[in-house]
């Protein structure tokens, strides 16, 4: 295993007005490279967004996760994207570490076809963002061809996905601003956003959730289903906002520690095996 490899993307915040200088994104690995002993496997990769209301990282849902994924033989990437950023930079940085990710594929031993994302609250805001806009006119606007920075799958795990009636006021206004215009708040409410060409998604939340309310993935799966996205989704009664793991690796107290919850990785891990690693 190769863990925390760190890299530098290189991103064109020029091309929206933004100084390149303010931000530092870093993409992490924990990744199993070939081994002669194991051979070429080309393992499916998940590129991590941590959440924290764009104004922090949560550790919780960095590293103890890509360990977890890796233990399953599932390559992972960290990416410590930018906060207190204004929208879209956070976006570009993901979308330029899935390129990073594609065009460096054979070096870790990865199926460029086999690209997910995996984001928590905010992170799943960021995740759910380029899901949906990966190939919409906005983007394209920026930074042209867009094929090599789509993502072939999401899991979003209490995501933060409307500016609407059951936002999470503090994750908008972080991207937005206090004053944000209708265009803006259009766009960055992802259950408006959704398409065809949104990649299959595996989605969990708490009914309890008093943070992010769950209609935010409620209503993302009612979209998935009308434009017919394939999708797995879990609600699970109780447990409230923030699990990361659910158990014992990664609870800051007691209540972050739910095994109902923790069943989560499993059932995800189950869905990739599916979904990217069985012959159809």
């Amino acid at each position: 295993m190769n863990s925390l490899e760190k890299i530098s993307l290189k991103i064109p915040y020029e091309k929206v007005g933004l100084n390149p200088k303010n931000f530092q994104p870093e993409l992490e690995t924990v990744t199993l490279k070939f081994s002669p002993e194991i051979g070429i496997r080309k393992r499916p990769a998940v590129i991590i967004c941590p959440g924290g209301g764009y104004e922090y990282l949560s550790d919780r849902e960095t590293l103890p996760v890509a360990m977890r994924f890796a233990s399953h033989g599932i390559n992972a990437f960290i990416l410590r994207y930018s906060i207190n950023s204004p929208f879209p930079a956070a976006l570009l940085e993901l979308a330029y570490a899935v390129k990073y990710v594609r065009e460096n594929a054979e070096k870790y031993d990865i199926d460029p076809d086999k690209i997910l994302l995996c984001g928590f609250s905010a992170g799943g805001h960021l995740t759910a963002s380029l899901g949906t806009l990966w190939n919409s006119k906005y983007l394209h606007s920026i930074i042209g061809s867009t094929e090599m920075f789509k993502p072939n799958g999401m899991i979003l795990c209490y995501p933060v996905i409307t500016s609407g009636k059951y936002r999470h006021k503090g994750s908008i206004e972080s991207i937005l601003g206090k004053n944000p215009s209708e265009k803006m708040l259009e766009l960055v409410s992802l259950e408006k956003q959704v398409s065809g060409k949104t990649p299959k998604t595996f989605i969990w939340h708490c009914s309890d959730d008093q943070t992010v309310p769950v209609e935010n993935t409620i209503n993302f799966t009612k979209a998935l289903s009308q434009y017919k996205v394939p999708f797995e989704c879990h609600i699970f009664p109780y447990g409230g906002h923030g699990l990361a793991l659910a158990d014992e690796s990664t609870a800051k107290h007691e209540g972050h520690i739910n095994t109902e919850c923790a069943q989560w990785t499993k059932l995800a891990v189950e869905w990739i095996k599916r979904e990217f690693m069985t012959e159809k």
